[in-house]
């Protein structure tokens, strides 16, 4: 897909998978690479310009949210780039910086999540919350708050909304598309 709104950064470019949806309104900077079957909304900013970004499959980024980095230093020698697996769905402006996400995970709108957090697979993170830097989200759970808290344990009905979530994003990505190219 052709789209102005990907910039180099130091002759790295962003790749697109195949299928993907970018908003002609998002911005993305830099090393970052975006899966199959993704979904960027309206006024996304991503910037791989210090550490690299990585998107996986079916991935839905929404409306507003800011993805970034931390770049290398003598005190983090990798410093922390952002990954965020398959079938993640990221809710309305929320802010990821340099953070591990694994795969079926849901980030409600306007959480923001800090530089060396790990959340694991199959996990819900509630509208507004805040994980401070280098947490570990166990798999299974619902995190809430600010600081963010393990709230309890996910009910069969929300795990399987995990993955519900980023199939209904597929299907809305795929009607975009349609438009786009008519």
């Amino acid at each position: 897909m052709k789209n102005n709104n990907l910039r180099s950064y130091k002759g790295i470019t962003p790749t697109i998978g195949h299928n993907s949806y970018v908003d002609e309104s998002a911005v993305l900077i830099g090393d970052i690479v975006v899966g199959a079957e993704v979904s960027v909304w309206p006024l996304v900013a991503g910037r791989g310009d210090v550490n690299k970004i990585r998107i996986g499959d079916r991935t839905n980024i929404q409306d507003g949210t800011i993805l970034h980095v931390t770049r290398k230093s003598s005190h983090q020698p990798d410093g922390f780039p952002l990954i965020i697996g398959d079938d993640v769905t990221v809710g309305h402006q929320c802010m990821l910086h340099g953070c591990i996400l694994g795969n079926r995970i849901l980030v409600g709108m306007g959480a923001i999540i800090m530089d060396g957090t790990v959340v694991e697979d199959d996990v819900f993170i509630g509208a507004g919350t805040v994980v401070p830097p280098n947490k570990v989200l166990r798999s299974g759970y619902l995190y809430v708050g600010n600081p963010m808290k393990e709230a309890r344990l996910l009910k069969d009905k929300e795990l399987a909304f995990l993955k519900q979530s980023a199939d209904n994003y597929v299907h809305l990505k795929n009607e975009y598309l349609e438009e786009v190219e008519s």
